[in-house]
């Protein structure tokens, strides 16, 4: 992972001298190749299954019942510790996707689940490449910053993270917001939050730079093409779910506030051992974030900071005062950073992939030295 860093960090630097066919042809190998590795990492393709199994087959409710529910089904013991006992954390047009590999078998289901991020992550370089010549940008670089990022492809891809799928449908958005193509591009942003609700995060950067001559029709356009995606996901949620749904922001809240020792908070908490202290410290990250989002948006709305790179600068801040904080979470920057006017963003974004593998290489160091390297 280190040298793939490295190497990542020199090809994006050198993309100007590369040729396209050699950029696209690597990333499109290094997807194949975890594509057809076992799952990497991560254990959340069968959580995936899991949840989708509680309602498709034992009529469960994945948005009120935890894996624990289904202890005795074959995939139970695949399953990470942190989630047994969790309600499903996804958006209900991924939960009724999910439903679709219910009955697959073990194996079948994470490989398809792979495939499924795979596509999503070469739809997401496809997307880049194609928008980045409307933002002034070298597609080519634009492509390997993307899609030869080593997080992206062994955590994301290797992981079969339906993070790809629901970036695929917010960086779709935001491309076809760029070509002024409003009602569609909010609706792609609101269904990739139907996915996972991160998405919905980009939608006020997408209202807020709707701006010009034509603001007010623009914004109402974003109105529109959100509203009736968003009464289409609830209509989903609601009809297949019942109430269910309701329970997610809890279910999220929860998740959360177990945090990891990946980020700031969950440091403190698991790593120092102050698990008051980290509690307390992820509480003042959190409404840190929530104004550097507020000030964000308003230099977006007042048309003093390009909304592309509020949106990445938004990211950059969830990243730091996030209170679980995983590898593949970095997906969420590269296409912002991409497309970016700023050209710090994309120095950013190589410096957090470094960062975030530090943290990754500092896991492997047995629990009673990494403290005195520390």
């Amino acid at each position: 992972m280190t040298l793939m860093f490295i190497s990542y960090a020199v090809a994006v630097q050198a993309a100007d001298r590369l040729s396209a066919r050699s950029v696209l042809m690597t990333i499109a190998a290094l997807h194949a190749l975890v594509l057809l590795a076992p799952p990497l990492v991560s254990t959340d393709v069968f959580s995936y299954q899991a949840y989708a199994r509680m309602g498709s087959m034992y009529g469960a409710n994945p948005y009120l019942h935890g894996p624990s529910a289904i202890g005795l089904d074959p995939v139970y013991p695949f399953i990470g510790a942190k989630w047994v006992s969790t309600p499903t954390v996804y958006g209900p047009v991924f939960t009724v996707l999910s439903y679709t590999l219910a009955s697959a078998s073990i194996a079948a289901s994470a490989l398809a689940y792979k495939a499924i991020a795979a596509v999503s992550s070469l739809a997401i370089v496809a997307i880049v490449w194609n928008t980045a010549r409307l933002r002034g940008v070298d597609p080519v670089k634009a492509a390997a910053l993307v899609g030869l990022n080593p997080l992206v492809v062994v955590y994301g891809v290797g992981g079969g993270h339906n993070d790809m799928l629901m970036l695929a449908l917010a960086v779709a958005g935001i491309a076809l917001a760029l070509q002024h193509r409003d009602r569609l591009g909010a609706g792609s942003i609101v269904i990739g939050a139907g996915v996972k609700l991160t998405a919905g995060l980009f939608l006020p950067f997408t209202l807020a730079g709707a701006g010009g001559r034509l603001s007010r029709s623009r914004r109402r356009d974003v109105l529109v093409g959100a509203g009736v995606a968003g009464a289409a996901v609830v209509a989903l949620g609601f009809a297949v779910f019942g109430v269910g749904p309701l329970h997610l922001f809890g279910s999220i809240s929860q998740s959360q506030s177990q945090g990891d020792w990946h980020s700031i908070p969950g440091f403190i908490s698991t790593r120092m051992g102050l698990g008051t202290a980290g509690h307390v410290t992820g509480i003042v990250l959190a409404v840190l974030f929530a104004v550097v989002f507020c000030r964000l948006l308003l230099h977006v709305w007042r048309g003093e900071l390009d909304w592309i790179d509020g949106a990445g600068w938004m990211i950059v801040a969830l990243l730091i005062t996030a209170s679980s904080l995983l590898p593949w979470y970095v997906a969420w920057l590269m296409p912002l950073a991409a497309l970016a006017a700023d050209r710090r963003l994309w120095r950013a974004s190589i410096a957090m992939t470094g960062v975030f593998l530090a943290v990754q290489v500092l896991g492997y160091i047995p629990h009673g030295l990494s403290m005195p390297l520390l």
